[in-house]
Order: structure tokens, then C-alpha cells, then sequence
């Protein structure tokens, strides 16, 4: 096997052969026995089947969006069954070492065999397993994350094991619990005590030396590749007085800071954003501020783009406006959703005192809210009194945040480790699903997580008490989506909605059947005697829940899932009552974004699929168009046969969209609804289907949902704010709503001096129109970062333009001659009757070099009456900003107005006009597209990528 070039990396079998382990002197406490591994047989050699594993060695290559390779690695090495869109990912985000230094893991049996290493190690050390049940153990580990069952989340991969690459490599201004001297202590670069949670959640005193520490917390966490969220109500108001006198500065203003940090320090050391929670009560003085901060930033950012100023999401515009590197989220209570039901009042409250600040209209906080969301994406709904019903530990302390996605709900400084389950490796092919194979990884991840968190560091001494304390667990699962596809479910549908319910709550049952049977062997969660009461009431709530699922709406032969559901939940009460719990909370839905790469989910998290078609990464590079695996499995169970199946995916492959395919019953149509409508489709899943799957699934987790609520780009502000109101009677602890485009929509009407709106004609242009052979024209001179060029516009009689012609000094000539390619292109189109607008539009925001600011501030413009060009990503992004300054249709010698939300006209500025949000695909390298606060799409390859706290 392939191992690093540097000397510190010593070759050896990660895998512990268990017939040579020495015994210990002292009895394991737990049973750890194989069920997907094989005594003698190394589990990096054999499938869980017990067939040979066939390894493959390839060059991994990452691009941008211009084609730009930003990260390449030789002879990476993976199982042939992984997809080279898995080991891209894997190679790219996970691997350890400095690859410029020849010191770099180079195969994903490094990967797993350190992570799953690191598990065999804490077992024994922790006194769970005799080192040869801990090898099982780290087999078990082994063999369900290669042949991609399940994985840990991401912050596991980042740190688990690497110090056996480097004995420094622990964590600095960390803190961890030390089972002998039974306290926190601080830990040191050289133990073995890597950060691995993912979700975090953080406290704030009313204090500037308790602000200023959450902001040094913050910022390890990022770094470490996690996520954190904070309720900051607990911070005086802007109305409110300072001891000393003078007037309290306010949360929002506080988070303009946590902002500009998160900002600055990339998650894991990694490129992609830090991932952060800003929350508030709606009682809070400072609601209607903080609601409305991020649209008004938002707003900002439209000024800015309508100057000239780069739209996309790392662009000037978006980098020079605040609240862009976090998800906020209003807190709310029954008390005040009922207020909005009954259209009644709602008072804020003095932080300190306790008085009545103002009054509102319940409902006209929460169109203020729906209005947020309906121009940003931001804030989303969290629902308190929900949230405090299913507290397992109230007499602790109420639950008053979360992580920035929202699925780890729970205690003030705390931190939860999360693994995801991939539910389409336990579909039979036959319509059934696999609940032993099921139960088993479920009972492997329970211990491995509960491992995790006494082995693990934390950033302050409280979360590293509280870890300890409560051993909050997140166990999930992903590819939902693609799983009720195939067993031909719709999503929007009771029939898949009861069994997305028998099967979470068979997680949920297991997991804390496991947790009670680690309490009987190593003891419960040390806060447990003082919540049992509390606990075991939750308990029993989800218990009675099973019995409400719409088993009636169950295939017949899916039927059995409810019953192994129930009698897991038996187990798990009844052991509980006994036992106690070692964990106090087990299961949460997180959006799996690259860990669903690594298991080759089709879905991500929950959520449905996305569209029927997409684009898969080959390993010799390029890319094919595939109809997703589910869609035939799907027709499958729904009894098509092959020829009906085959003629139905050619169909597919050639339209993108199921409506209309031959043979195709409609009835059936249901089950292939994705997401978003196809191009020349009709049909999607509404936005009450996505909120009623997640109604049916949250009485069976302990914590929430991670999941964009999707709706349409027409949906209104009273659309999302019945969608809040739906979530909230559908007893959802949080949810968070995305309308189509709303972030690149931009509210910019174009509008002639005397206020006149002008629309775009559109004409059918058939016959070239040549210039005349002697023709005006114009010189233009431009300077982008040192780099001098010329413009050229040979102008018709009319003075339109009809071709261009570019000139750069100092570029070589493949430079030029690709420039010049590109003019006679553009000049062809501009003859053939090509709209200025539609043509530069399209190349706007390119991005290469030369690129940066534009030296002749005075430039950019004919007449003067137009701005001025600040900036340009590339030589073609200011000829196309050049050309739409001064030749667009709609835009010569107007003014450009940023409207009030509410005076927006329905002449908005579409995604196209205004160019893509500047996201990238991580997978192709194409533009991507932002589908909710957590989430992005890839126009070119349809992949979804989720972000979060580690996943």
C-alpha cells in the first residue's frame, strides 16, 4: 500500500490482528463481537461480504471555476467501488500532511486506518474493551466507513489519529477530562486528544471580558473546522443604560464583530467559510434590529454591485457588508406564535428590570421575519417552547441555543460529535430494509462517539465540563431522499413520511438501547440522577409516538419496521430504568454536506433529490451525464420491466425531467418529484412536503433538523411567513427557509431620468449586419493592476455597437491570441443582433489574471453620466462591464435606485443579469448556486453541497 516519501511515516498494517493481542489483567466491561469483519482477515482486504477488495491508484485533481487547478495528488490510492467524486473530496479535505513536503497520506486505508486506530486506542484507555475487543472495535470502525455505511463527521478526519504522523500536533489553549485525577485540566500539543465535535454551542454574560472570550472560543473552534452558535439576548439592549451612564451598545453590534472574525479565520485552516449561529429572543428590545440587520446589509451589497463592484459571494460587494458569515435565527415561544394567530400584541422586555420596552404586532414581527428570509435567506425560526418540551436534562438548565444549522440543540457550553448513517446500503434490492445490519452500525457508532468525548479537547474548561457531563451524541442519517425513491415512495407522501418515521425512530430507539447498556457497563452521564425523572419522560414521549405513525399508509412489506422500532424503544426504556443513560442525547439530523460525498450519497441529509440528471466526476477527468441510481430502482419496485425502465431513463437522459415519459402511469409521477422544477418541467415538491417529512421524523430524534425548506423564486413575504406557522403546528424545533434566488435576485430597478421603467425587447435576429467598411469608433484605455490595455468599439451609423476589438501589452501571445478569439466571437454576435445586455451580461464576474483594481478612476466611461469602474476579476470582466456602462440597452444615462423592499417593482434584476453569486463547485469546479444558509448547488454537475459545522 502506498505510504508517505517523508521519514516520519513508518509503514505497517493499520489493521490489529486480535489472534496475537495480549490479554489484560482485568475482564472487558463490554461485548464487542464481528458482525461486518472476519476473524484472520484484514478488514482493508475484505468487504464486509467477505470478498476481496480490488485497490486502484490515481492522480486526484481539484479546479476551480475558470479551470484553475487548485489541488493535485498522484497515485491516491481507493477501494475500486468508491467513485472518483469520493476520493476527490476525501483526498482534497481529509488527508493529512503537507503535500509540497512529500509528507502526505496518499490512501484513504490511511485515512480510515489512523481514525479507526485512534478509536482501538481510546477504548482501551478508557477502560471499555481488553485491547483484543478493542481491536474488533476498530475493525468494526473500519470496515463500516470504508465500505461507506456510515462516517464521522468531518472534524474526526481533520484530527483523529495524526498524531501518529506528528507528536505536536494536539491542541494548544485546549481543555480535556482526565479520568485520574477525575477534573478538567488543560491540555498540551503532545496528547492525544484531538477536537472532534462538530457542533458547538456557547454562552454569553452581560460582561465585556465574558464578549471578548466567546470571541477567542470562536475563533479556535473555526480553526479546528467546527461550528458554533450563541443566544445573545442575554446582552442589554441599545435602549438600556450602562452602569457608568451612557447607552449599551447592543447585541447587533457585538455580532458585526463575531462577523468580521468568522470571516477572517477559515474553517479547519481549510478555504471554506466559518460556519456560526447568531441568535435572539423575540422578546429581546433589540428584535426588529437585529431581524432586519442582514437585509440591510443585503441591500448594501446590491448599492455596490449597481457601481460596478463584484456581486459574487467572495466579490468586493458581499466583502464589504457585514453579517455574511453567519446564520441568524429569531427565537420564538407558542406564546408568541399564537399571538400571530390570533393577531394580537407582542411586548419586548428590559434585559435588566424586566420592564416593557415596546409593542408590536405579533404578526408584524413575524412579516418582518418572512421578509428577511424572503430577500437574504436569513433569519429562520427557532421554536422555544418545542425546543424546553423535549429537554432531557430541564432541571440543568433550559436549552437556549444551537449549532449554526440547528440540528444540535441543547445545554449553554456544550459540544456534540456527530457520525452519519448512509441508509441506501441497507435497501435489500427487494423493497426491504435491513434493520439487524441497521441496528449493529448504529451500536458500533454509539460507542465509538461516546469514546470520542472524554478522548477528545474542547476549547473552554465549561464545554469540556459540560462534554463530559452530559455526552450529548448526533448520531444521523443521509440519503433519505434517494432511499424512499427507490422503494418508490414519494417524498411528499403519508406512505413516505411513515416510513422515514418507523425508520428514524428505530435509530433513535437503538441508539439509546445502546447508551442505557453502556450505562449498566461504564455508568450513566454524570447529570443524570438529578434529570431522571425528566429523562425518562422524554423517553416515553417518543415511545408513544411510534404509536401515532400511519402504518395503514406503510407498504405492506415495510410494515416490520414499526415493530422492531417499538421493541427497540422497549429495550431502551426498560434498560434505561435500570440502567440509566450514559448519554443524554443520541440522534439529530445534521445535513451531511462532505461526509455524503465520501459515502457516494445520491441525497444529502434528509432532503429529496434535487433533480433526476446529474454530471459525475470520471477519473481521467471531464464529466458524464448520469439519470440518478434511484430512478431505476424506483420503477423497479413500482413493477416496470426492463424495457419500460430503460425506455423511461432514455427519456430522462434526453429531457432532464420524468413528465412525459413513455409509459410512465401517473400516479407514479409522485415518486420522481425532486426539489427544484426541471427546465421545461412543471412539477416539484411543495413546500408543506418538505415541512411535513420533518414533522413526522422530529418526535423520534433528540435533537433537531438540518434541512432548507425550499420554496419557489414567486413565493411571497405572506407565503414564507404561513410556512413559519405551518412548522411551528407541525411541532418542528427549528426550520430554516430558502427562496429560489433570493440572494442573487437582486431588487435594482433600471429607470429613465423621468422615472419611466424601460423593458428589454427581445428581437429574433436572423441576417448578419455588417459594419460599413468605413465606420466610427472609439479608443478606451485601461489599466487593471499594472496590466495597460485598449478598447476598440467600431460603431454602426446609429451609433451601436458592432464590434470590438481588445489589445493588451505585457501578455503573452496565447493571451492575445485567446483575447482575440474572443472579440471576433463577441463581434460576430453583436452583428447576428445580439443584445449588449444579454452578451456582456454573460461575461461578467470571469475570473483569471491579470485581475484586481482599475487605475484610471477617471475611466470606464464615455460621456461622464455613467460610474466609474473600481474594479474587474479578469480582462473580460471589465470589457463586459466597459460594454454594459455604455452600450446596454436599458442602461445608458440612467440612474440606478435602490429600492425599499416593499417598493420593488416586478421588473427585478434576474440571476442571469447580475451574474451567479461567485460560489464554486468543490467537486467540478463549476458555478454554484446558494439554495439555502447552509447549502449550494452546482449548475454544471447538480451535486449539493451542504456546509455546517463540520459535515
Amino acid at each position: 500500500m502506498n505510504g508517505f516519501n517523508g521519514d516520519i511515516f513508518v509503514e505497517k498494517e493499520p489493521w490489529i490482528n486480535p489472534n496475537s493481542a495480549k490479554p489484560q489483567m482485568s475482564l472487558p466491561k463490554m461485548e464487542m463481537n464481528r458482525y461486518f469483519t472476519f476473524p484472520g482477515k484484514n478488514p482493508f482486504r475484505f468487504d464486509i461480504y467477505g470478498n476481496p477488495i480490488k485497490w486502484v491508484s490515481e492522480e486526484v485533481k481539484v479546479t476551480d471555476d475558470v479551470g484553475k487547478v487548485i489541488f493535485t495528488q498522484k497515485n491516491v490510492e481507493r477501494p475500486e467501488f468508491w467513485t472518483p467524486l469520493a476520493v476527490k473530496v476525501v483526498a482534497s479535505k481529509y488527508f493529512w500532511g503537507n503535500i509540497n513536503k512529500g509528507i502526505r497520506e496518499s490512501s484513504i486505508e490511511q485515512l480510515i486506518g489512523r481514525v479507526s486506530r485512534f478509536f482501538t486506542r481510546q477504548a482501551v484507555k478508557q477502560n471499555y474493551f481488553n485491547e483484543e475487543r478493542a481491536g474488533i472495535l476498530g475493525d468494526e470502525v473500519a470496515a463500516i466507513c470504508l465500505n461507506q455505511l456510515g462516517v464521522f463527521n468531518s472534524p474526526v478526519w481533520f484530527n483523529a489519529g495524526i498524531q501518529e504522523y506528528d507528536k505536536e500536533a494536539g491542541g494548544v489553549s485546549m481543555f480535556k477530562w482526565d479520568g485520574s485525577a477525575g477534573r478538567i485540566v488543560k491540555a498540551n500539543k503532545t496528547d492525544d486528544r484531538p477536537q472532534c465535535s462538530a457542533c458547538f454551542i456557547q454562552s454569553i454574560k452581560d460582561d465585556m471580558d465574558s464578549i471578548m472570550e466567546v470571541q477567542v472560543a470562536e475563533a479556535n473552534l473555526f480553526k479546528a473546522g467546527s461550528g458554533t452558535g450563541t443566544n445573545r439576548s442575554s446582552l442589554r439592549s441599545s435602549k438600556e443604560n450602562l452602569t457608568g451612564g451612557g447607552k449599551c451598545s447592543g447585541p447587533v453590534s457585538f455580532m458585526k464583530g463575531y462577523d468580521a472574525y468568522a470571516g477572517i479565520i477559515k474553517s479547519g485552516g481549510k478555504t471554506r467559510r466559518a460556519a456560526k449561529m447568531e441568535i435572539l429572543n423575540v422578546s429581546h428590545p433589540d428584535i426588529m434590529d437585529f431581524i432586519m440587520s442582514k437585509q440591510r446589509e443585503e441591500k448594501k451589497a446590491w448599492a455596490l454591485i449597481a457601481q460596478g463592484y463584484s456581486g459574487g459571494v467572495n466579490g468586493e460587494a458581499y466583502s464589504s457588508v457585514g453579517f455574511q458569515n453567519c446564520n441568524m435565527s429569531v427565537r420564538a415561544g407558542d406564546d408568541f406564535m399564537k399571538k400571530v394567530k390570533e393577531d394580537g400584541e407582542w411586548k419586548t422586555i428590559f434585559v435588566k428590570g424586566g420592564e416593557v420596552c415596546e409593542t408590536f404586532k405579533a404578526r408584524e414581527i413575524l412579516n418582518k421575519i418572512a421578509e428577511g428570509t424572503h430577500i437574504c435567506g436569513d433569519p429562520g425560526m427557532q421554536f422555544d417552547t418545542i425546543i424546553n418540551k423535549w429537554h432531557t436534562c430541564k432541571n440543568s438548565g433550559r436549552i437556549n441555543a444551537s449549532n449554526p444549522c440547528s440540528e444540535y440543540i441543547f445545554l449553554d457550553d456544550s459540544a456534540c460529535n456527530l457520525a452519519s448513517i448512509n441508509l441506501m446500503k441497507f435497501a435489500n434490492g427487494n423493497g426491504k430494509f435491513d434493520v439487524e445490519k441497521f441496528k449493529k452500525v448504529i451500536r458500533t457508532f454509539i460507542i465509538s462517539m461516546d469514546l470520542i468525548i472524554d478522548g477528545a479537547s474542547y476549547p473552554t474548561e465549561k464545554i469540556a465540563r459540560n462534554s463530559h457531563d452530559f455526552r450529548a451524541l448526533g448520531l444521523g442519517y443521509a440519503n433519505l431522499g434517494a432511499l424512499l425513491m427507490s422503494l418508490g415512495l414519494p417524498y411528499d407522501s403519508d406512505s413516505g413520511r411513515a416510513v422515514a418515521a418507523a425508520i428514524t425512530a428505530l435509530m433513535t430507539g437503538e441508539a439509546y438501547k445502546t447508551s442505557a447498556e453502556l450505562a449498566g457497563m461504564i455508568g450513566t452521564f454524570p447529570r443524570f440522577e438529578e434529570n431522571k425523572e425528566c429523562m425518562l419522560d422524554v423517553m416515553k414521549m417518543h415511545i408513544d409516538e411510534i404509536k401515532k405513525i400511519d402504518v395503514e399508509a406503510m407498504p405492506s412489506d415495510l410494515r416490520y419496521l414499526i415493530n422492531d422500532a417499538w421493541d427497540s424503544w422497549v429495550e431502551a426504556i426498560e434498560l434505561g430504568k435500570k440502567n440509566g443513560y450514559r448519554n443524554a442525547q443520541t440522534t439529530l439530523l445534521a445535513p451531511t454536506g462532505t461526509i455524503a460525498f465520501m459515502m457516494d450519497c445520491d441525497t444529502t441529509g434528509i432532503e429529496p433529490d434535487i433533480a433526476l440528471v446529474k454530471y459525475k466526476v470520471l477519473a481521467g477527468g471531464g464529466m458524464l451525464k448520469i439519470v440518478n441510481n434511484s430512478v431505476a430502482k424506483g420503477l423497479e419496485t413500482l413493477g416496470y420491466n426492463e424495457k419500460q425502465i430503460k425506455n423511461i431513463i432514455d427519456y430522462i437522459d434526453e429531457k432532464d425531467m420524468i413528465e412525459g415519459a413513455p409509459g410512465l402511469r401517473d400516479e407514479h409521477l409522485a415518486v420522481f418529484d425532486c426539489a427544484f422544477k426541471p427546465v421545461k418541467g412543471e412539477r416539484s415538491i411543495h413546500y408543506k412536503g418538505h415541512i411535513k417529512l420533518m414533522g413526522a421524523v422530529q418526535p423520534f430524534l433528540s435533537g433537531a433538523i438540518s434541512k432548507t425548506v425550499n420554496m419557489g423564486e414567486s413565493a411571497s413575504v405572506k407565503d414564507i411567513a404561513d410556512a413559519y406557522v405551518f412548522a411551528w403546528e407541525e411541532g418542528l424545533k427549528a426550520v430554516a427557509i430558502y427562496r429560489e434566488n433570493s440572494k442573487a435576485a437582486q431588487p435594482l430597478t433600471t429607470q429613465k431620468t423621468e422615472g419611466e421603467i424601460i423593458r428589454k425587447e427581445k428581437k429574433n435576429a436572423i441576417e448578419r449586419k455588417k459594419l460599413p467598411q468605413t465606420r466610427k469608433s472609439i479608443t478606451h484605455k485601461f489599466d487593471i493592476s499594472g496590466h495597460e490595455g485598449y478598447i476598440t468599439v467600431g460603431l454602426y451609423d446609429d451609433d451601436k455597437p458592432g464590434e470590438i476589438f481588445v489589445t493588451m501589452h505585457k501578455q503573452g501571445s496565447t493571451i492575445r491570441g485567446l483575447i482575440d478569439a474572443w472579440a471576433t466571437t463577441v463581434s460576430l454576435n453583436l452583428q447576428y443582433g445580439a443584445s449588449v445586455k444579454d452578451l456582456f451580461n454573460k461575461f461578467r464576474h470571469q475570473k483569471f489574471e491579470p485581475s484586481g483594481f482599475v487605475k484610471n478612476v477617471n475611466g470606464g466611461s464615455i460621456d461622464g453620466k455613467i460610474s466609474q469602474i473600481k474594479s474587474a476579476s479578469s480582462i473580460v470582466d471589465y470589457v463586459a462591464q466597459f460594454m454594459l456602462a455604455n452600450f446596454a440597452e436599458s442602461i445608458p444615462k440612467v440612474e440606478t435606485e435602490i429600492k425599499d423592499f416593499e417598493e420593488v417593482s416586478e421588473e427585478q434584476a434576474s440571476l442571469e443579469e447580475f451574474g451567479n453569486e461567485g460560489l464554486t463547485c468543490p467537486i467540478c469546479g463549476g458555478p454554484a448556486k446558494r439554495i439555502g444558509s447552509c447549502s449550494k448547488v452546482c449548475t454544471s454537475c447538480k451535486q449539493t453541497t451542504r456546509g455546517g459545522c463540520g459535515e
